[in-house]
């Protein structure tokens, strides 16, 4: 495997509270990867510590073949590591053009205008609302405004932070086709989610994680079949 994130025996948390306990993630080139665990499992704080908002208290990080631990994050996003972050977090008075300039402030400024036309052509009812305040969009919209964003910095490797969460069934679909078609171009995701089963039908391979830990990892179509994870660990 020709891995582009490899992460080894990461140890991090907050205060005297250690989270991650010796978890051990990698994807490699062009790969979807899904991170999966229920709500508090630790899924967030590993994706701070590997995006550089969190320095880690333990392992090993590597990004395209350096060393990064610890890195700060404006290293990590200049070297092409993008996080979109749970919740959305667009600038809600800022418009709709203004939101997706921003994500390409440090990385992809020079073709902004390219960028920006690509994320439109994948988006289109982002360029339908362009002049728009992005707190007056949908939650889909600004799900997809958020990715968008991301994408503007010209992503090596994109982490998505529960992309699903609080979308209707219907649009929980569709965010989910975009996903699959954003790796169909080259684009490297790690999918950290709750929602296993759609996951787990996108995901070349899988990590579950409780309780900071990594229990299982395999195969995407393995993990779905084996009737003990999906019991224990999946609810399904």
């Amino acid at each position: 495997m020709n891995a582009l994130l490899e992460v080894e025996n990461l140890v991090a948390g907050y205060g005297q509270t250690e989270i991650l306990r010796s978890v051990s993630v990698a994807v490699a080139e062009g790969e979807i990867v899904s991170l999966l665990g229920s709500n508090g499992a630790g899924k967030t704080t590993f994706n701070h510590a590997v995006a550089g908002t969190l320095a880690p208290r333990g392992g090993l990080m590597r990004f395209a073949g350096k060393d990064r631990t610890g890195a700060p994050t404006t290293q990590m996003v200049a070297e092409g590591l993008i996080q979109v972050p749970e919740g959305r977090r667009v600038f809600p008075n800022l418009s709709v053009r203004e939101n997706l300039w921003l994500g390409g402030y440090r990385r992809g400024s020079a073709r902004r205008t390219d960028n920006l036309a690509r994320v439109v052509g994948i988006f289109p009812r982002l360029g339908e609302r362009l002049t728009q305040l992005a707190g007056t969009l949908s939650g889909g919209e600004q799900q997809m405004l958020a990715i968008g964003r991301g994408l503007m910095a010209e992503p090596r490797l994109l982490i998505l932070d529960e992309p699903s969460l609080g979308l209707s069934p219907l649009l929980v679909e569709e965010m989910f086709g975009l996903i699959r078609g954003l790796n169909a171009e080259g684009l490297a995701i790690l999918l950290v989610e709750q929602n296993v089963v759609q996951s787990l039908e996108i995901a070349a391979r899988a990590y579950v994680m409780e309780n900071g830990a990594i229990v299982a990892s395999g195969s995407a179509a393995a993990l779905r079949d084996d009737p003990a994870l999906k019991k224990a660990y999946l609810g399904m």
